[in-house]
């Protein structure tokens, strides 16, 4: 299994406010925006995502790990005994996913791009 990619979510209530704010202060543009999450990003690759609620989990995930095999990160956190937050789903905006807590009680929302 690869780890394609690591992108910071932060909490937030007002969406269209954090946007305007961490755009002009980082020079991120909006790379997408379901209206509950929108990911900044850059020609680097850079990326921050913000969320006001998970549209399917019943948690916020800190961060989300995306990889090369959704199946095999899984197949991992059982076999690490960690608790399953969000069972593995496939997400009608085309990610593979599931979340689990950390031992430090941290929410990792762990996905594969599946509409590719």
């Amino acid at each position: 299994m690869r780890v394609d990619r690591v992108v910071p979510n932060l909490t937030v209530t007002d969406l269209p406010r954090a946007v305007a704010e961490h755009a002009a202060v980082l020079g991120l543009r909006v790379l997408m925006d379901h209206g509950w999450i929108a990911t900044l990003g850059d020609d680097e690759g850079h990326q921050l995502s913000l969320i006001t609620q998970d549209a399917s989990a019943p948690v916020n995930p800190g961060v989300s790990v995306f990889v090369d095999d959704v199946h095999e990160a899984l197949a991992r956190v059982e076999s690490a005994a960690l608790e399953i937050v969000h069972p593995l789903t496939e997400e009608p905006w085309g990610v593979t996913r599931f979340f689990y807590r950390a031992s430090d009680g941290r929410v990792v929302n762990v996905g594969m791009h599946t509409d590719d």
